[in-house]
């Protein structure tokens, strides 16, 4: 049975809550999961407090599930989210979010290119100074490659100027999120959340944990230059109207320029200069076009999201929750041994 995004229910009965849930969006990561595993797990042993793992199945097509469920056998506290179908990283950590159960909410990444050792950290430092967020924030990227770090860069330096200083630089989805807000971001209505924009919006009180990002564990990146330009159109688009009123300008311009092309069209006719030619008539077609085009294009975009907001589909199906499993298991005992 499938459970859509948005009716996800905790089904706590025999189960107290933990006070730290670590959500972990999962794509075909056979070879990186288990080393992922066997450096997560004594961190949070250690630290002698309930935990669950979440461990969200993104529609993998290799030995992920099949690995994810000899780990669930092996530690009980890993507990398995499994989509239906692939929906995307952002859709994983929404799923994950919507269904941690614990006080806080960790989200990292399976690659191990986000340190879990510094869990414990970011948990000391909300607990100490009663932070509702704290970020895990990138200090040194020397592992990515300057291309990397270049496109990563431009990505932050305009979301800081769309949403303002409060989005921290170079911090990714490796964050720690107290109950509070993780009841904030279920209490709202967006289709596909940006979470690196959302969590800031939130204004909730917030600090910081600098780690050094390392290299990926094993296999290929999952977020080529395409899924990295889909996130930049998602930000801008889910979060400012800054494009619209770029539209707005470039008509201005386009305008001004369009007059401006008149007036000196009229002068040198009246001088008695005007020389017949295609380039002006060829350049100030292309321009407008070109104008036009990138206007219907903006406006597309923000289109297309009103359409799929008032098709309100779900953004995943979870097929299989073992938490759920084990709640509905544990039901039907008592009413077996009744009989």
């Amino acid at each position: 049975m499938f459970n859509a995004a948005g009716h996800d229910q905790a089904p706590t009965a025999g189960r107290p809550a933990p006070l730290l849930s670590v959500v972990m969006p999962i794509y075909n990561e056979q070879e990186a999961l288990p080393l992922t595993v066997e450096r997560l797990r004594p961190i949070l042993d250690e630290l002698g407090i309930t935990y669950e793992v979440v461990g969200i199945d993104d529609g993998s097509t290799d030995a992920t599930p099949a690995i994810m469920q000899k780990v669930h056998q092996d530690w009980p506290e890993f507990r398995i989210v499994r989509f239906a179908r692939n929906s995307g990283h952002q859709a994983a950590l929404t799923a994950g979010i919507h269904r941690a159960y614990g006080d806080y909410v960790v989200s990292i990444d399976a690659d191990l290119q986000d340190p879990p050792e510094k869990i414990p950290e970011m948990l000391s430092l909300a607990q100490e100074r009663g932070l509702d967020i704290v970020y895990g924030v990138r200090g040194d990227r020397g592992t990515d490659t300057v291309f990397k770090r270049r496109t990563a860069g431009a990505y932050y330096w305009l979301m800081r100027r769309l949403v303002g200083k409060k989005m921290p630089n170079q911090a990714g989805d490796f964050r720690l999120l107290s109950r509070a807000a993780v009841d904030a971001l279920k209490a709202m209505p967006e289709h596909q959340p940006v979470y690196r924009l959302l969590v800031p919006w939130l204004g909730f009180p917030s600090g910081e944990v600098v780690y050094v990002r390392e290299e990926r564990v094993a296999g290929a990146t999952h977020y080529p230059l395409s899924k990295m330009l889909r996130l930049a159109i998602d930000s801008i688009t889910n979060f400012s109207a800054a494009p619209l009123r770029l539209a707005t300008w470039l008509g201005l311009l386009s305008l001004v320029l369009c007059f401006a092309l008149g007036v000196y069209t009229t002068v040198e006719y009246a001088l008695g200069e005007t020389v017949p030619g295609w380039s002006s008539l060829f350049i100030g077609m292309l321009f407008l076009g070109a104008v036009q085009l990138v206007c219907i294009g903006l406006l597309g975009e923000y289109v297309g999201r009103i359409y799929s907001a008032a098709q309100a589909r779900p953004a995943y199906f979870v097929g299989y929750d073992s938490a759920e499993e084990e709640v509905r298991a544990a039901r039907r005992e008592p009413a077996a041994s009744a009989r």
